[in-house]
C-alpha cells in the first residue's frame, strides 16, 4: 500500500472513531433524559439503569452508521482542502477518484464490520435489554405467546386447517379441522375432526377424531378413532408460538426459521421479511453514502462553502433515511416486493452517487 493510501485511512478511521465516540455519548445523553424519570418511577435500581442505557449503544451505532461514515468522510475532505494537501495531491498527477479509493475499500469493509456486528452483538445486546426491561425494572416476564385461538392456515397440499385454540404450556389443541380440496375442481376430498390433539412423542395424537372422504361431492365413508395420528400434519407446537423477541433482536437465521414458522401456519410475515431483507440491505448504506463525500467536498472546499457541505452532507443521510423508512413502510403494508423495499434506497443512491463522482473528475 502506497504512503498516500496509509495516510488517507489512518486519518479517515481516526476521525471515524472520534465521531463514533462523539455521537455514542450525544444519544446517550439524550435516551437518558428521555427515558430516566420513567425509570426512576418504576423504581429501577442504579445498575439496572446503567446496563439499560448502555446496550443501547450497539443499535445507535447501527442506525446511525451512514451519517457517521458520512461525516467522516466530509470531515477527512475537508482538512484534506484546508490545508491544500488536496491540491499537491492532484498536482502531482492523482486523479480524485484514485486519492479516495483507500476510502471506497474501507467503507466496504466498514459495511461488511456493521454487517457482523448487526447479526451477533446487537440481537444479544437488544435481547437482554429488554430481559432487564421487562424482568428487573417492570417485573414482569419476558415469554413467547402461548395461548392462541381460531387459527386459520393453508398447510402443504393445500389443506385447509382451522385450529379453535392452541394451549402452547400444554401443547395442546382443541377443536381441530383439517379440509382437503381436489385442486381442479375445488370440491372436498376428504374433512378430518377431532375435539383435541396432545403432542406427544414429536406427533400429534388426535382425540376422537373422524374422517370423511368424500367423491364428487358425497361422502362415501367414515372413519371413527378414539386416538390416532395423521402424517400429513407437519407443524409442531414451536410453529404456533408467536415470538416475543422483535426482528432486531433476532440474527439472519434465527429471523428465517421463524419466517418459516410463520409460513407454515399461515401467519402474515410481510414485516418480517422486509426485515430480513434489511438486515443484508442496510449495511451496505456505509459504502453507498460514503460516494457523496468526494463530489460534495471537491466542489466547495473553502470559506462559507465549507458550512453548505456539511449540510448538504447531513441532507444526503436524512432524505437516504427517510426514503428507506417510506420503503421499509410500503414493504410491511406489501405495497413494495420486500426484496424491492429493502434495496430500492440502495439502488437509486447507489446511481447518484456515482454521478457525482464520476462528475467531480471532470
Amino acid at each position: 500500500m502506497r504512503t498516500l493510501d496509509k495516510y488517507i485511512l489512518r486519518e479517515y478511521l481516526k476521525i471515524f472513531l472520534i465521531i463514533v465516540f462523539a455521537f455514542s455519548v450525544l444519544f446517550l445523553v439524550v435516551d437518558v433524559s428521555d427515558r430516566l424519570p420513567q425509570l426512576l418511577r418504576k423504581g429501577a435500581q442504579p445498575r439496572d439503569m446503567m446496563v439499560f442505557f448502555l446496550l443501547r449503544i450497539p443499535y445507535l451505532i447501527v442506525l446511525t452508521s451512514p451519517v457517521m461514515v458520512l461525516l467522516s468522510g466530509l470531515f477527512l475532505m475537508d482538512n484534506l482542502s484546508k490545508y491544500s494537501e488536496s491540491i499537491a495531491i492532484r498536482a502531482a498527477g492523482i486523479s480524485i477518484l484514485r486519492m479516495v479509493t483507500p476510502l471506497f475499500w474501507c467503507g466496504l469493509l466498514i459495511s461488511m464490520l456493521i454487517m457482523i456486528f448487526g447479526e451477533t452483538v446487537l440481537p444479544k445486546a437488544e435481547e437482554y435489554r429488554q430481559y432487564v426491561y421487562t424482568e428487573r425494572i417492570k417485573n414482569m416476564k419476558v415469554e413467547d405467546k402461548k395461548l392462541r385461538s381460531h387459527i386459520h392456515y393453508l398447510g402443504k397440499d393445500n389443506n385447509l386447517y382451522y385450529i379453535g385454540f392452541f394451549d402452547g404450556y400444554r401443547n395442546i389443541l382443541k377443536t381441530i379441522d383439517i379440509t382437503a380440496y381436489e385442486p381442479g375442481s375445488g370440491q372436498i376430498v376428504r374433512k378430518i375432526t377431532a375435539t383435541d390433539a396432545v403432542w406427544e412423542n414429536e406427533v400429534w395424537q388426535f382425540q376422537n377424531c373422524y374422517i370423511r372422504n368424500f367423491e364428487n361431492g358425497e361422502m362415501t365413508n367414515l372413519e371413527q378413532f378414539e386416538s390416532t395420528t395423521i402424517a400429513e400434519v407437519d407443524v409442531t407446537p414451536l410453529d404456533f408460538i408467536k415470538s416475543a423477541k422483535k426482528p432486531m433482536s433476532m440474527n439472519f437465521f434465527e429471523l428465517r426459521n421463524y419466517i418459516e414458522r410463520l409460513k407454515k401456519v399461515g401467519e402474515k410475515y410481510s414485516k418480517e421479511i422486509v426485515e430480513l431483507n434489511l438486515k443484508v440491505s442496510f449495511p451496505f448504506s456505509n459504502f453507498i453514502i460514503l460516494l457523496f463525500s468526494v463530489p460534495l467536498v471537491s466542489t466547495s472546499s473553502r470559506g462559507k462553502g465549507r458550512g453548505l457541505v456539511f449540510g448538504l452532507g447531513l441532507l444526503v443521510c436524512f432524505l437516504y433515511l427517510s426514503t428507506l423508512r417510506i420503503c421499509q413502510s410500503l414493504g410491511y403494508n406489501e405495497v413494495l416486493s420486500p426484496l424491492m423495499a429493502a434495496w430500492f434506497p440502495n439502488i437509486v443512491f447507489l446511481i447518484i452517487g456515482m454521478y457525482f463522482v464520476v462528475k467531480a473528475e471532470v
